[in-house]
């Protein structure tokens, strides 16, 4: 317990100097952006150039790079990530409604690519060098080479044009239909899994060939316990250490995935909320949405550490 604690209050230590870059860095980035926040917010009224200026004047848009940066930070420190230029709502008001699509959407997608990978990758192994393993092996090549949107407009082909088994553009809230939001998110997360699966079973494989390589393995088979019982009991513990890792980093892939797959289904979750404030060019609105992503990854990444030396003690001893 007290390796847990350590790691995880210098994990928390590491968080502080990597939050204030990421503001740095999207702040940066933003300021390359042709869209001027006042003309976007008014793109629709008849303003004059007074009147935009004005504008900018009160919404701080013409200090100087590094005042509003340090204002932002200000802001960060109770909490508060700033309001819409355009609507006036406060951005953690918007993230709130947002992030549990996008959550929705990744932990769908990471269940279903875990379950596929860790179940043909324990088969593959297994079944090392045989039609099983050929067959596996030949199938996740072209998977890990197939983006997520490619993967998205096939199956919307296949599943809801051709078949017409599921929808494609529209969001149902479980709140209002299981049944409904189960249909109109399992597209979008096969999309986001598939590829991730194809990676993540190689993985699973690899690790799990060099478990069954080595020599209580062959004591356990030669005492006459079956294949399965071992792999099961002794073999799949030790094999999962690597794949979890992965699997753990792979969640900033599923989270910047989604920022496009929401825009293919019309799904209203982050990555709609982000484009629509790179468009309209609202520094706060991105801030607030990056950061937001960045903090999640870090703390799945942390859990996962924790389970894999929950997993595997031997690790332990390293930390």
């Amino acid at each position: 317990m007290t390796v847990v604690l350590r790691m995880i209050g210098r994990r928390l230590l590491g968080l502080i100097p990597l939050m204030l870059g990421i503001v740095l860095f999207v702040f940066t980035i933003m300021q390359f952006s042709s869209t001027d926040p006042a003309v976007a917010v008014f793109a629709d009224a008849p303003v004059s150039p007074e009147q935009l200026e004005q504008f900018r004047e009160e919404h701080g848009l013409n200090d100087p790079f590094f005042v509003r940066y340090i204002g932002f930070l200000g802001l960060l420190v109770t909490g508060n990530l700033g309001k819409s230029l355009a609507t006036g709502q406060e951005v953690t008001g918007l993230i709130a409604t947002a992030l549990p699509l996008t959550l929705q959407l990744t932990f769908l997608g990471l269940i279903i690519a875990a379950v596929i990978a860790f179940a043909l990758g324990t088969l593959s192994a297994v079944y090392r060098d045989r039609w099983p393993d050929h067959v596996i092996r030949i199938t996740t090549l072209g998977g890990v080479a197939a983006p997520s949107f490619w993967v998205a407009l096939l199956l919307v082909q296949w599943l809801s044009i051709n078949l017409s088994i599921f929808p494609s553009s529209r969001y149902v809230n479980p709140n209002d239909s299981i049944v409904g939001w189960i249909m109109t998110m399992t597209l979008p997360a096969l999309a986001l899994a598939l590829p991730l699966a194809a990676q993540l079973t190689r993985i699973v494989r690899t690790s799990m060939v060099e478990e069954l390589d080595r020599d209580y393995v062959r004591t356990a088979r030669g005492g006459g316990l079956h294949p399965f019982v071992v792999v099961g009991r002794n073999v799949m513990r030790n094999a999962l250490i690597n794949p979890l890792n992965v699997l753990g980093l792979r969640i900033g892939y599923l989270l910047g995935g989604a920022v496009v797959i929401e825009q293919m289904f019309n799904l209203p979750g982050m990555g709609q909320l982000m484009i629509e404030a790179v468009k309209n060019n609202e520094p706060a609105v991105v801030q607030g949405v990056v950061l937001t992503i960045a903090l999640g990854f870090v703390v799945v990444n942390l859990l996962v550490d924790v389970l894999s030396l929950l997993v595997n003690p031997r690790l332990r001893t390293s930390h």
